[in-house]
């Protein structure tokens, strides 16, 4: 049953899995492998990439930003490919993932 809709990165997704069974093994088995960094942290950079206030980032750009941590701005342009970011923009965005890198 959904309850709510809201895109999450694989790292906040953590505290869903905490119920037994075959498929919430193979999920948290998925979010080991591929989480880079902590639920703590992700809820942290998406609260400090939301801050900056750009129009251009929507909530599912947030999420990959955190899912991926890009380190340079081709990186960040695979992420925002519907809409182009000014250096002011990439900047902000890259010097946020370097915090939690």
């Amino acid at each position: 049953m959904i309850k709510n809709k809201e895109t999450l990165s694989i790292s906040e997704i953590q505290p869903y899995l905490k119920e037994k069974g075959k498929e919430r093994e193979k999920a948290k088995g998925f979010v080991k492998k591929f989480a880079k960094l902590s639920e703590k942290d992700a809820k942290e950079m998406r609260k400090k990439l939301e801050q900056l206030d750009l129009m251009k980032m929507k909530s599912e750009q947030i999420v990959k930003v955190i899912d991926l941590l890009p380190s340079d701005a081709e990186e960040l342009n695979k992420i925002f490919i519907s809409v182009s970011l000014d250096d002011d923009e990439t900047n902000k965005i890259l010097n946020t993932v370097k915090e939690y890198k």
